[in-house]
């Protein structure tokens, strides 16, 4: 094939290869359809590539049928030559087509449909390119889904049928429409958290769930509203997923996207709270002493740090028997970001309920050995201060423990 000289009209000017789809757009130039909507929705630039002058994502794309037909001609002429024929494409999908699925999704419409089959059909478009998925946003597909999936009881015979397409659509979509708010907003989470608390969703399931719930979350342009998450939100999350994952460590992606959750909705004091009583503290020391991942170690820490700022949190902290261990253990062994949550929660935990029971413990479980190795050894700056300074402000009480010495120089 490298003989053969191909017109040069007939070359995308973006990817260069031989258009399959050739559309030309308002400014007069033709591009491959694949590449040009890639540039317009994936790289969203506002410009022709070639001329530079404004070109908007709204902009038509016109199929450019002689050229495709000229392509396909000098293909076929060429065939014995290695050159593959190229075929024709198949039309666009249009935002009437679209509607009229979401038309027979409708159950008070169209009971005797197969509405599985239309959450794939969906599914499928979704998966296809950025154009699809515009259209889909535009068209109201995110709320039909969302319908569809609340008006849907999953039982134990078809427990996932059409629930993970469905997540898979949502997720795909979630970043093209306006983030929820108020109301809105509340009844996504209300339903996704409603899903999430299901027995039988299994684990793979909760991934895709869990990946939305967490863009619900993040893409979020008033914060405030995290505070009217409900006690079920975390219940759901630390019962239904991570205290499963305690025992099953194997499932990373799912436990990491329920920490983000919790670490992103932990800001606030009042979820804080709902957290604590949730049981999450002993969940979260438990995942943490068998974590060998350095993120979940990390979002593990950060989301214990906002709980030991509150006093109920350092409490359920103090009640598990290994918890300074599990901390303190990860001083120098995960990660500069782990080592700064681990020395910030003792920090509080020594500041606010530093009895000399807790004092003593966090010697003889080598919390205090793991402080002063940072004392001598390359980290940053600021952490080594809070280190020497935590160690200075209890050097009195921990001096008078008879394995202090050792404690500070470990071998």
């Amino acid at each position: 094939m490298e003989d053969i000289e191909v017109p040069h009209y007939f070359t995308c000017p973006i990817s260069l290869q031989i258009m399959k789809d050739p559309v030309t757009t308002i400014t007069g130039i033709t591009y491959d359809r694949d590449s040009i909507e890639h540039w317009l929705f994936k790289i969203r630039s506002t410009t022709c590539p070639v001329t530079k002058q404004p070109l908007p994502t709204d902009s038509d794309l016109t199929p450019n049928h002689t050229l495709r037909r000229l392509i396909q001609a000098w293909c076929t002429e060429n065939s014995s030559r290695g050159i593959d024929r190229i075929p024709t494409p198949k039309p666009p999908l249009t935002k009437d087509q679209i509607l009229k699925l979401l038309k027979d999704l409708d159950r008070r419409q169209h009971p005797q449909l197969g509405h599985l089959k239309i959450i794939k059909q969906l599914e499928v478009l979704a998966s296809e390119n950025d154009r699809n998925r515009k259209l889909m946003a535009e068209a109201g597909v995110f709320d039909a889904v969302m319908s569809y999936i609340v008006t849907t009881r999953f039982d134990q015979k078809n427990q996932d049928e059409g629930l993970k397409e469905a997540l898979i659509i949502l997720n795909h979509l979630i970043f093209r429409i306006p983030a929820p708010t108020g109301p809105n907003r509340t009844r996504v989470i209300d339903s996704l958290t409603w899903i999430l608390g299901c027995r039988h969703v299994e684990n793979h399931v909760k991934g895709h769930l869990l990946t939305l719930l967490q863009s619900v979350i993040e893409n979020n342009p008033n914060p405030s509203e995290l505070d009217r998450l409900k006690p079920e939100f975390f219940n759901s999350i630390v019962v239904g997923v991570l205290r499963g994952n305690t025992v099953n460590k194997n499932n990373t992606i799912t436990t990491n996207a329920a920490l983000k959750i919790l670490l992103e909705t932990g800001q606030l004091g009042r979820n804080r709270v709902m957290m604590v009583e949730s049981g999450a503290v002993f969940e979260l020391v438990e995942l943490g002493f068998g974590s060998t991942e350095v993120k979940t170690t990390e979002l593990v820490l950060g989301v214990l740090f906002h709980l030991c700022c509150c006093a109920d949190g350092r409490a359920e902290f103090l009640r598990h028997e290994g918890s300074i261990f599990a901390v303190s253990n990860r001083i120098y062994r995960v990660s500069p970001a782990a080592d700064e949550l681990a020395v910030r929660i003792l920090s509080l935990i020594c500041r606010f309920s530093g009895t000399k029971q807790v004092l003593q413990e966090m010697v003889e479980v080598g919390a205090v050995s793991r402080l002063c190795v940072l004392l001598q050894v390359e980290c940053d700056a600021s952490l080594k201060e809070k280190a020497r300074e935590l160690i200075k402000t209890h050097s009195k009480e921990w001096k008078e423990h008879p394995c202090f010495g050792d404690s500070c120089y470990p071998n």
